[in-house]
């Protein structure tokens, strides 16, 4: 095993490396930053963070989108007016629409094969089998249950959004909770808002796999597709309480849970008592979740410099008069996830978890990482054991390098105070690893398998997003993103002494056939062009540029 922090070599069979004689020589032009030589970072930072200048992958031109009166007229209904009127600058004609209308993606309408209806209709992207020669909307009656609930929750209403943004919402609970927290001396009974013991939800997570929260890459879909590959805990992208108590859709939506998420959580990020307080009072009152999550690890320096995230660890009074309130104001229960420390030479979590322990925390994952390490050294896993140690009664999930069963394994054997993982980084290579976990086994997993997850993926993307222009790009959005990550795994098959070691870099190599070497392009118009065969051809213009540039090994 390599020592902690050294980037090893993933050891591929001869046949399939790939010789420096036959690496291309030039790189690709999309792939180059585009920042003047002057402002470019030195080589080494430039290996970290965010492509921060990336701009938008496309957007479209309002005058060639149909207006949504039009988009679900059903067949026999009459063509409504436009609510806007001259105000809006989209197309009124379905006819002339259609004529405009780029050819269909695809033949098949997924939402309208699976549901019998198409709520994208005119503007869907796979609309031929759904959209007659007027622009009406088919609905197919043996599919199509108009009683049928919503498969996802967790949706903003316009009353609740319009209460928070105006300050209607009432909050005299929280702010109840937080006067008595900021009291000096004995608190009265009538200051505070106290739940029993026995009325707060236990976790009883012992031994469950949990997905960790990831930015960016951990929604809705993705959630889906580790769910079927038997996750137990999934967990929302992290969402800013501020936000939330603004009324902002895009934070809202990173609270929406699918009905096969059966243990879900929202995570949230703040550096005030009271706005955290209020945060998880209205998530409780307005959304169907299972325990309320406070991140006190984010590294990214635009949250730490608010007070936020990781810099909660340097402000323990702070933290701990937050997990107080939550619990004192909501019955979910209030969970931590932590890194080890600030800075890579002084570890602190083990002062951090008695506090939170004894402030009402349910449950504690820790990160085998300080916030200054981010990926560059391997998680301390030892350390992580003496902290669950510390924690106890509450139980502690560990976090940092797990790629297989075997390190899943190794990590349980080594660390018997930890009560179960969470997985971030190699669910993202393989999110299948839950599925070696639970079989106890290595997955030798074709790129045909592959390409099918990548498929599913696509149709509950289309499904969350939508199948029409911008729910298609929206889609290729985030699955290129996604695409970043799952390029880094080896095909087991390929290695000589496997599995895949999270910190092993394999030497170029090509796979057992052509999708499979596809798939090991590190090349972001190798990824789009796998983008294409599930989505069709990119726009014109489009570009990608990934988000982060860390390769995360």
């Amino acid at each position: 095993m390599e020592a902690a922090g050294e980037k090893g070599v993933a050891r591929i069979k001869p046949e399939f490396v790939i010789q420096a004689e036959e690496q291309p020589q030039t790189p690709q032009k999309e792939e180059q930053s585009e920042e003047p030589a002057s402002k470019k970072p030195k080589r080494e930072e430039r290996k970290r963070g965010q492509n921060k200048a990336r701009g938008v992958p496309w957007k479209a031109d309002p005058g060639t989108q149909v207006c949504v009166s039009l988009i679900d007229v059903r067949e026999g209904e009459p063509w409504p007016e436009c609510e806007r009127g001259a105000k809006c600058n989209h197309m009124h004609s379905a006819r002339d629409y259609l004529a405009l209308k780029p050819a269909d993606l695809g033949s098949t309408c997924y939402l309208y094969s699976t549901f019998g209806r198409c709520p994208r209709g005119l503007a869907c992207r796979f609309g031929s089998s759904h959209i007659t020669e007027e622009g009406h909307n088919k609905v197919d009656p043996e599919l199509f249950d108009p009683d049928r609930p919503a498969s996802s929750t967790n949706v903003l209403s316009k009353e609740v959004q319009l209460a928070l943004r105006k300050y209607k919402y009432d909050f005299s609970k929280s702010e109840k909770v937080c006067k008595g927290e900021k009291r000096q001396g004995p608190v009265a009974d009538e200051d505070q808002v106290k739940l029993k013991a026995e009325e707060k939800p236990k976790i009883e997570w012992r031994d469950k796999l949990y997905l960790s929260p990831l930015t960016t890459l951990g929604n809705l879909p993705f959630r889906r597709v580790c769910r079927r590959f038997g996750a137990d805990v999934t967990c929302g992208e992290m969402a800013v309480a501020s936000s939330i108590l603004q009324g902002q859709p895009q934070e809202w939506a990173l609270v929406r849970r699918h009905e096969s998420e059966t243990l879900f959580g929202a995570q949230i990020c703040g550096n005030n008592p009271l706005i955290l307080a209020k945060c998880a009072q209205v998530l409780q009152e307005q959304t169907d979740i299972h325990f309320v999550d406070i991140n006190t690890g984010c590294p990214i320096d635009l949250i730490y410099q608010q007070g936020s995230g990781s810099a909660l660890m340097r402000r323990p009074n702070v933290l701990e008069q937050m997990v107080t309130a939550m619990t004192q104001v909501s019955d979910l229960p209030v969970t931590v996830k932590t890194r080890t420390g600030v800075y890579s030479d002084k570890k602190t979590a083990h002062t951090l978890i008695p506090r939170l322990r004894t402030s009402g925390a349910s449950l504690i994952t820790l990160h085998g990482r300080s916030r200054e390490q981010r990926y560059t050294k391997m998680a301390d896993w030892a350390y992580i054991d003496e902290c669950a140690k510390a924690a106890h009664p509450v139980p502690l999930f560990g976090n940092g390098d797990i790629l297989s069963y075997e390190d899943y394994k190794e990590k349980r054997e080594m660390c018997p105070n930890v009560a179960g993982v969470m997985i971030g980084r190699g669910a993202l290579m393989k999110p299948w690893i839950f599925t070696e976990i639970k079989e106890q086994r290595q997955w030798d997993i074709s790129s045909s398998e592959r390409l099918e997850i990548l498929k599913q993926y696509v149709n509950f993307g289309l499904e969350h997003w939508g199948s029409d222009d911008k729910g298609v790009e929206t889609c290729r959005r985030f699955l290129l993103e996604w695409l970043s990550f799952l390029y880094r795994y080896v095909p087991l098959g390929l290695l000589e002494r496997p599995p895949q070691a999270i910190n092993e870099r394999p030497p170029p190599f090509r796979g057992r056939d052509d999708l499979e070497t596809l798939m090991a392009s590190p090349r972001s118009a190798d990824w789009v062009a796998i983008s294409e065969l599930l989505l069709g051809p990119v726009p014109q213009h489009f570009h990608f540029l990934p988000k982060h540039k860390a390769n995360a090994y």
